[in-house]
């Protein structure tokens, strides 16, 4: 009792603080656009989709505190400066959205209420004509994601369902933030968008030191609006600024349609999507919606070189599949002999009516003729400009097989809820809201029924006086979907036969391995197998700087006991399928020479006993193949060309097969994540 008094008292100072001043919420102290520091690349982005709404929206890729969603709020503060009429509607999209909050739905209070269907808007349908903001948008579930791509494609939102055919306009820029370190979006939608920042590069010391001073300066004046009562008594010194920028963006947008492009000017941007691999038109429609946004917020009638720089950088580079490769351009050939020197020819004369130094001055230098910038300077001046070293490791350039976004998804009745079906309460878990929803339309005609039956006497006077009535077909049962993952299973030979720079390869190729299961929240199991036996050094888990560490100090030495490996990994699999976990991929690093029997027989020989390891290998590999299990084998062989004994292991498998002295790590991480995609 004591505990709670003293809770409900600091609940109490809290509030008071509260209202004084003293604690300020961080939702109401958003530092102005202009007032941003560090996000100089997001900000003019933003700028041009602030000009242009036709560029369709902007995705920034940032690391985790880098101020996305600060930058977004503030944008859209921003656009509602710059606009003449009603600011427009910024609506935020949750990673966890359900399908009717997104599209719209029955209205359950109101159509309750008034005894008719009544819809409710969706989150798209009421960003319409303004922004729709998706922080994580990578981890977006793929129904969202398709809806989405319809309504930017479209610009309406459809909704069929729960007895309800309607179609809302849903025309919305989109600002899209994410981690890199949790995996690309999918390709599909940023396809869609206009504009894309690379991943923003750290700020240097003076920078942060800035962010934290503006960051003070606006809870102190957010502490004085609150004690005032009155905005209008508490300044900020931004104010100024950020009207100026208002103005400047609505100029920009009002002199739009009158900025020129030239047809050199088309020419270079094709140009440039080819040099980069750029697949598809749009991204060409995209660049020079950008170009003209930019020169029209620079204040010019023509689109510069500065303004075309800005476009390759936002639109074509994030979109790059190549590099780019550019021949160096022709030398006029040089000839062997000197040419024979000829007689100079003595000057004319000057004419003698005319000083030589009045003839100069009426003669001017001709001016300098303007070049038009080529397509080499165009790309390589916007790779420069602060795009990190691996701009090409984008969903564009990243060849994945299977479908986007699969991976891992199982249903039952676990996970998250993602729509809700007719069925009986037998058949899953019965979603009570969905079933009032149906039933709602209908109360009026059923009551009027059940007072019907009762004065017949075919019903009781008990059923006329429900609040709710329900029939079987109301009943609905959610369905959900959870993101289980796969289990990567790395089985590590590490026998005497492993040679050192071999070893040091197979590592390699397993942390890049390991940071594709980090993107795709898998899990990872590490098994090594030496002398005699099979060693479980990390069981089926989530954290993958275990894994390294546990692979770091792994020793070699000792026979090959692979059938152990087999048995392990086997016995591994199916304890993780009663886990939940369905989707196991083994990956054997080995040579493929076992030599050490599950249970040798005394007296035998050399030959016999690999005799018999080959044999229960084969066994082995036919019960994981029958279970279900996909499989990479790595062939480690030592001697230049490998014998064949790994590669026909992967065929006892039926997985795949690489080669370890021939594949790069990136290339064996892509075939271990085709494996698991089948």
């Amino acid at each position: 009792m004591q505990n709670a008094k003293l809770s409900d008292f600091a609940f109490c100072v809290l509030y008071f603080a509260l209202i004084r001043g003293d604690i300020v919420n961080a939702s109401h102290t958003t530092l102005p656009f202009s007032a941003l520091v560090g996000l100089d690349t997001a900000r003019q982005a933003l700028l041009l989709l602030a000009v242009d709404p036709g560029l369709c929206g902007v995705v920034i890729a940032a690391g985790v505190g880098t101020g996305k969603s600060t930058l977004a709020r503030s944008f859209a503060r921003l656009a509602g400066a710059s606009s003449l009429g009603t600011p427009p509607p910024f609506v935020e999209l949750p990673v966890g959205v359900t399908e009717d909050r997104l599209l719209g739905g029955l209205d359950l209070e109101a159509t309750l209420s008034r005894g008719e269907r009544v819809h409710r808007s969706g989150l798209m349908a009421r960003a319409n004509g303004g922004l729709l903001y998706a922080d994580g948008v990578n981890l977006l579930d793929d129904s969202t994601i398709n809806h989405l791509l319809s309504s930017l494609d479209s610009g309406v939102v459809r909704v069929e369902r729960e007895g309800l055919s309607m179609v809302e306009p849903s025309r919305f820029a989109l600002i899209a933030t994410y981690d890199p370190a949790e995996g690309p979006p999918r390709r599909h939608l940023l396809d869609r968008v206009g504009l894309i920042v690379a991943p923003i590069i750290q700020s240097p010391a003076r920078a942060r030191a800035e962010v934290v001073r503006r960051n003070l300066d606006a809870d102190a004046i957010a502490r004085m609006k609150v004690r005032a009562r009155a905005a209008a008594e508490a300044e900020s010194p931004y104010d100024d600024e950020e009207a100026l920028l208002a103005a400047t963006v609505l100029a920009a947008r009002e002199a739009l349609p009158s900025v020129l492009i030239s047809e050199a000017q088309l020419r270079q941007i094709s140009q440039s999507a080819l040099a980069l691999g750029v697949e598809g038109h749009r991204a060409d429609i995209f660049a020079v919606r950008a170009a003209l946004a930019s020169a029209a917020l620079a204040g010019r009638d023509e689109v510069g070189d500065e303004d075309m720089e800005r476009a390759v950088r936002f639109v074509m580079v994030p979109r790059a599949t190549r590099t780019p490769e550019f021949e160096d351009e022709a030398q006029p050939e040089q000839p062997q002999q000197p040419p024979p020197q000829q007689e100079e020819q003595p000057p004319p004369p000057p004419d003698e009516d005319q000083p030589e130094d009045e003839d100069q001055e009426d003669q001017p230098p001709p001016p300098p003729e303007e070049e038009d910038l080529s397509v080499e300077d165009l790309v390589l001046s916007a790779l420069d400009a602060e795009v990190p070293p691996d701009v090409l490791s984008t969903p564009f350039s990243i060849r994945r097989s299977g479908r986007s976004g699969s991976r891992g998804n199982t249903s039952g009745n676990r996970g998250r809820h993602i729509r809700s079906i007719p069925g009986l309460p037998g058949q899953g878990r019965l979603d009570v809201v969905s079933t009032l929803r149906a039933a709602a339309p209908w109360q009026n005609s059923r009551k009027d029924e059940d007072v019907r039956r009762v004065e017949s006497g075919r019903r009781a006077l008990s059923h006329a006086r429900a609040s709710i009535r329900l029939r079987a077909d109301d009943l609905h049962i959610k369905k959900f979907r959870s993101k289980a993952g796969t289990l990567f299973c790395f089985v590590v030979d590490a026998s005497g036969s492993m040679a050192l720079h071999r070893m040091r390869q197979a590592k390699g190729a397993v942390n890049a391995l390991l940071q594709q299961a980090y993107v795709h929240r898998d899990h990872v199991a590490l098994l090594a197998f030496r002398g005699d036996r099979a060693d479980l050094l990390l069981p089926p888990s989530q954290s993958v700087e275990l894994a390294k560490r546990a692979l770091d100090v792994l020793p070699t030495g000792g026979g090959t006991p692979l059938a152990a490996a087999l048995l392990g990994a086997y016995q591994v699999a199916e304890q993780a399928r009663a886990r939940g976990i369905h989707r196991t991929t083994l990956v054997l690093i080995t040579d493929g020479r076992p030599n050490v029997p599950l249970q040798p027989v005394p007296g035998q020989s050399k030959d016999e006993r690999m005799e018999q390891a080959r044999t229960e290998v084969q066994t082995l590999c036919g019960r994981l193949k029958a279970a279900g299990i996909g499989a990479v084998v790595i062939d480690t062989q030592r001697s230049y060309v490998s014998r064949g004994e790994a590669q026909q292991l992967a065929a006892w498998l039926g997985g795949r097969y690489v080669y370890l002295p021939q594949g790069r790590a990136d290339e064996i991480a892509g075939a271990v994540i085709e494996a698991s995609d089948q």
